[in-house]
């Protein structure tokens, strides 16, 4: 973690930091194999022991099969443990629904992934949530305004113990870009991650800011470093390195943890793993600092590739340039 400080300090970190996240349904499929593999890997999993049984029993409702409903009477299902589900039972209906929603009385500081523009697909469907955005009446100004009163509670209650670096997690891109378009997202959300992140500053100005967002999103990535956001978390595939490269590093430099291909992990051979993470290493470095590497593996990437993007890891987290 120091070094993804340093990182975003700008203070010449001595490797470039490095994140590997296993999902739990990693974890099950491949059990003691996975454990002897990381155990070779301190330097990513601190000697991280993980008991599978133990696992199943405290991962979160929305990553266990069948149906689930959260607080806002939103319909999780679920078909693959281990995986995060996908909401299917959306609860407003029609217009009259938003107007009448009540938001939800719990204060216990979450923040779940999503909490801000996917709430309100989940709240209303993609189809609905998208005609109340074209139709740029009251309908959808009152829908954010419900999820955002909710979220501004919720960060409230959570800043007495905030960590040093809160993880923030919202999907604001598609496969091509904003499903509502860069003008309509500075217009309607801009202004809700300005004010929840501005909360957080207000509280502590030294905590720094990580948002992960899935999709295209490099349109936006200057908007969301002036909504106080210290890092960001995009993926390669959807925005393209030579988009992050221009975005990140020619018209500016923002701070990223790269979000490596998770498209290519299960498919991929050691070489052209390797290639991957070097030649991103070699577009995005910077000798202060500046990048991070983050490396999520699901239950389709076969062991042998495990090791191979652990060893790559290793390799070009020491890279100078």
């Amino acid at each position: 973690m120091s070094d993804l400080f340093q990182a975003i300090r700008m203070e010449h970190p001595d490797t470039i930091p490095v994140s590997v996240s296993i999902l739990p349904a990693t974890w099950m499929k491949y059990g003691d194999e996975l454990q002897r593999l990381t155990d070779q890997y301190p330097q990513f999993f601190g000697g991280r022991k993980v008991n599978v049984d133990e696992l199943k029993s405290r991962i979160k409702d929305s990553y266990r099969e069948g149906n689930w409903t959260d607080e806002w009477g939103c319909v999780w299902e679920n078909v693959h443990t281990g995986a995060e589900g996908y909401v299917t039972g959306h609860p407003l209906k029609t217009e009259e629904d938003v107007y009448n929603l009540q938001i939800p009385t719990n204060r216990d500081g979450r923040l779940p992934h999503g909490f801000m523009y996917l709430r309100l697909l989940d709240l209303c469907g993609f189809e609905n949530a998208m005609m109340y955005f074209a139709e740029e009446g009251k309908t959808i100004e009152t829908l954010i305004d419900k999820v955002l009163e909710y979220n501004i509670y919720q960060i409230a209650s959570a800043l007495p113990k905030m960590r040093k670096m809160p993880w923030f997690g919202d999907d604001l891109g598609m496969q091509t870009g904003l499903a509502i378009g860069a003008e309509a997202w500075r217009k309607y959300l801009k202004p809700c991650y300005r004010k929840l992140y501005g909360m957080v500053k207000a509280y502590d100005p030294e905590i720094m800011i990580y948002m992960h967002t899935d999709g295209c999103i490099y349109e936006i990535m200057p908007d969301l470093v002036e909504c106080e956001v210290d890092i960001i978390n995009p993926q390669f595939r959807a925005n393209g390195l030579d988009n992050l490269v221009r975005v990140c590093r020619k018209e500016q430099t923002i701070t990223i943890d790269l979000d490596l291909d998770r498209q290519l992990f299960p498919f991929a051979t050691r070489s052209q793993l390797f290639d991957h993470i070097g030649q991103c290493v070699e577009a995005l470095y910077m000798p202060e600092g500046g990048l991070g590497l983050a490396a999520e593996i699901n239950d389709d990437v076969p062991l042998e590739n495990v090791a191979a993007i652990l060893d790559a890891l290793e390799k070009y987290r020491h890279y100078k340039g």
